[in-house]
């Protein structure tokens, strides 16, 4: 697995260390507002999440980050890329993601480790294409996909939990323009 360093953060493989903290992010209800049907997740739920971002390592050489603030090593949340296997209609693509904890909210950190993850999908794993995908109503989520120059493709309704969804894209040639 791949380390990317920014001017403030280390995105890198997860460790050991890395289930408490993570933990706590997932445990706190605003943090989780805008993920899945916003249930926080607990410790062996982290722990499985940790476990399927090793896999999917593996799996597809990509994958999601452990983010670290590089002057205090403190873990602050994740960034990375997946294959959006809750929503059918896209599982065919590749989908950009990121959660911080709360007090790291405000701060650029999300833009910044975002930029490094699409830079990294586009540029040093040859995809041709990103998506993300946010509720309608997630304003800090809408502003940091602006920030990466992705367009509003499509509405999208999760089909579990029935919450509308935006769909936003990038391809190659828009990233390089």
């Amino acid at each position: 697995m791949t380390e990317i360093r920014t001017p403030r953060l280390l995105l890198r493989p997860w460790s050991d260390d890395d289930l408490v903290p993570l933990s706590e992010i997932n445990a706190d209800r605003e943090v989780m507002r805008w993920v899945g049907d916003g249930s926080v997740r607990d410790l062996d739920e982290t722990a499985e999440d940790i476990e399927r971002y090793d896999e999917e390592w593996d799996d597809e050489g990509f994958g999601v980050f452990a983010v670290e603030l590089l002057g205090s090593g403190e873990l602050i949340g994740l960034a990375g890329l997946s294959v959006p296997d809750a929503l059918p209609e896209l599982r065919s693509e590749v989908e950009i993601s990121w959660r911080l904890g709360r007090q790291f909210w405000g701060q650029g950190y999300a833009s910044e480790a975002a930029h490094a993850v699409l830079e990294f999908a586009l540029q040093d794993r040859g995809l041709d294409r990103v998506v993300a995908v946010a509720h309608i109503s997630d304003r800090a989520s809408e502003n940091v996909i602006g920030k990466l120059g992705m367009t509003a493709e499509r509405e999208i309704d999760h089909p579990v939990f029935r919450v509308p969804l935006r769909v936003y894209a990038i391809d190659l040639t828009e990233y390089q323009a």
